[in-house]
């Protein structure tokens, strides 16, 4: 006959192990490498588009401040920053994927950059999409552009000064 007394302990102490080997896996989503009191506020065009099943990510060269091209660097290179977002699938069914912004979309949207410096954020606040061929007025964002798509219910997040 099974002492249920007896495995009592025992089955308290692996659950007690099993919860604590499970935090790691909690870590992924840890927003500790992003800047979280800065805000950058971009309007660019995309390069490419990561769907990744964990977080869909935009790959954009920033616009200039006239919106007539992209910033570049000092080999005449597009600048390329990257906003990480959601999983693929909750982004798609907020109308961001592949197909939905290809190459040479424009668009804006506010990330938190990363600590280390790297052209790379979470994103904050609402994504604009710029209607096709339509960039926005020098110095504007794609939310004051007649026409444009707003992915999610915020609107575009507030910079904050570097």
């Amino acid at each position: 006959m099974i002492n249920f007394k007896k495995l009592y302990k025992p089955a308290l102490a692996l659950s007690l192990l099993a919860s604590l080997l499970g935090t790691p896996v909690q870590a992924h989503h840890s927003f500790a490498m992003y800047d979280m009191r800065n805000v950058k506020l971009f309007t660019g065009v995309v390069t490419r588009i990561d769907p990744a099943a964990n977080h869909l990510a935009i790959f954009f060269a920033p616009m200039n401040e006239d919106r007539k091209n992209v910033l570049r660097d000092e080999n005449g290179d597009p600048v390329i920053w990257s906003v990480e977002m959601q999983g693929s699938a909750a982004m798609a069914r907020q109308g961001v994927s592949v197909n939905a912004f290809p190459q040479g979309t424009v668009f804006s949207v506010g990330l938190h950059p990363l600590r280390n410096g790297e052209n790379s954020g979470s994103r904050q606040g609402g994504l604009f999409k710029c209607p096709e061929r339509t960039p926005p007025a020098p110095g504007m964002h794609c939310d004051t552009v007649e026409g444009s798509i707003q992915i999610g219910d915020e609107a575009l997040a507030e910079p904050t000064l570097d």
